[in-house]
């Protein structure tokens, strides 16, 4: 079995710039706004982004991290994936908790104590989930804190602009992608957007491991060999 060398340096860091808003423009908007007060400690209190998987709320968490961190400024940060539990750090501007809809009792502990704790504080809690908070089952004191505030949905990609999203991270990435090679992907993969975008980033790899060119016959050898 052939192993796929790993470059992260070619996946673009998310931000908002790169983000591709389609029918989401007006919530982009309204978070930017929302993040963009005097300083991150003027921001208010909450504000919580749901949406179906691959609707991209992973990545405005991550660009909005990113952006304070990029102020000189310290985040608390959870995901459903994180271990290790970490007590609030008061030299945190603000908490960022995503997925929360599948946090675990020990994690929806801990991000409750963080929520009270940053609001005490007048920090800001950026939040993202599949649901509405109203539609979350999760702790009812956790639930309804991250409904206090600014609750913005977010929606999937139309067909055609997946695949405009498709092309300009392609562009982005240096890769020529034929629409041969886009009709061949949408038809056989999940079209949900974060997927989409990881399958590029393979293929980019794989396509710079093996010196070949992005074509349909090269998809299907990473697939024979993955």
């Amino acid at each position: 079995m052939q192993q796929i060398a790993l470059d992260i340096g070619l996946v673009p860091v998310p931000t908002f710039d790169n983000f591709f808003t389609g029918p989401n423009a007006a919530v982009v908007e309204q978070l930017q706004s929302w993040l963009s007060p005097q300083d991150a400690g003027h921001a208010p209190l909450t504000a919580y982004l749901w949406g179906p998987q691959g609707s991209g709320k992973s990545h405005l968490l991550q660009a909005a991290y990113d952006q304070w961190r990029a102020q000189g400024h310290t985040v608390g940060r959870m995901d459903a994936h994180t271990s290790e539990a970490c007590t609030f750090d008061e030299r945190w501007v603000a908490v960022v908790l995503d997925d929360v809809d599948g946090y675990t009792p020990i994690q929806q502990q801990l991000a409750f104590s963080w929520f009270v704790q940053a609001h005490t504080l007048q920090r800001p809690v950026l939040a993202a989930g599949l649901v509405a908070p109203t539609l979350l089952t999760l702790r009812e004191d956790l639930r309804t804190r991250l409904g206090w505030g600014h609750v913005l949905g977010l929606d999937l990609l139309s067909d055609a602009q997946t695949r405009v999203a498709l092309r300009q991270a392609a562009d982005a990435r240096g890769l020529a992608l034929s629409e041969e090679v886009m009709d061949f992907t949408l038809r056989r993969f999940s079209r949900d957007l974060g997927s989409l975008m990881q399958l590029l980033d393979t293929l980019d790899r794989y396509a710079l491991q093996t010196q070949r060119a992005l074509t349909i016959p090269l998809v299907k050898s990473m697939l024979e060999n993955a």
